[in-house]
């Protein structure tokens, strides 16, 4: 019995069925699940819609789907591919699949782009767009700021010079593209499909830094020594190089 119990709570972690999921006209649905498989009766974005994807779900298996005009599921960064499979459907003018990645921050590299496998059976379509792009790389640091020289004094001394800026860093490379399987009947208009798998942007340069000022020559009533020369601004990074670009696999059957 035991044994019984333990495999319900293990099945039900990876699969979760929902009845009908719908998304209003201009609003944004999470979908609340802690499942890896989640199994659809009605999928329903209306116009303007957008359906969030967490990075934990695998697969989606949808028996009805409807994408209204610039409806859109937006799927999030994961190392593990997406399978969405759709029985039937209908999608409108500017519907959009997008999985990008996300782009590098000074606290984490960039993420590719998420690989998707979408089979579409008994779909009709004006047009749809899928985005896997990689996201943009880390920018680079900016340099340091020089400091400013000290200033001389009334009889003697003599003012320093300011110091240099820093150079900044170099941007980093972006992240790959994704990767998309489509799966269509054999008279599916795949024309009217657009799907991006391009590399992610190169991270911008680092800025230099600023020089800092010579040292000032002092408002004494006999004598000031000179003042001094400001030091050189730091050069600017090298923006870093695009991302290699993912694959699109056209699979009919």
């Amino acid at each position: 019995m035991r044994k019984l119990v333990l495999l319900a709570a293990l099945l039900s972690l990876t699969v979760q069925a929902q009845t009908v999921v719908e998304v209003n006209s201009h609003t944004m649905l999470r979908l609340p699940v802690t499942a890896q498989v989640l199994v659809l009766e009605r999928l329903r974005i209306a116009d303007h819609g957008t359906l969030l994807v967490p990075a934990g779900l695998s697969e989606i298996s949808i028996s009805e789907l409807y994408l209204g005009r610039e409806a859109r599921i937006a799927v999030a960064p994961s190392e593990q591919a997406l399978r969405l499979k759709v029985a039937q459907g209908e999608i409108a003018d500017g519907a959009q699949i997008t999985a990008r990645g996300a782009p590098g921050t000074y606290q984490s590299l960039a993420l590719p782009g998420r690989t998707l496998v979408i089979r579409l059976e008994r779909v009709v379509t004006e047009n749809l767009l899928i985005d896997v792009r990689g996201g943009a790389g880390v920018p680079g640091y900016s340099g340091l700021d020089g400091a400013d020289g000290k200033a001389g004094g009334c009889a003697w001394g003599e003012a320093s010079r300011g110091h240099d800026g820093l150079d900044g860093g170099d941007g980093q490379v972006g992240a790959a593209g994704g990767r998309v399987r489509l799966e269509v009947p054999m008279d599916f208009p795949a024309d009217r499909m657009r799907v991006r798998v391009g590399g992610g942007e190169g991270g911008v340069a680092g800025k230099g830094g600023n020089p800092g000022a010579g040292g000032a020559s002092t408002g004494c009533w006999l004598y000031s020594v000179d003042g001094a020369r400001s030091g050189r601004p730091g050069q600017p990074g090298v923006a870093g190089v695009q991302g290699a670009s993912g694959a699109v696999d056209v699979v009919r059957f």
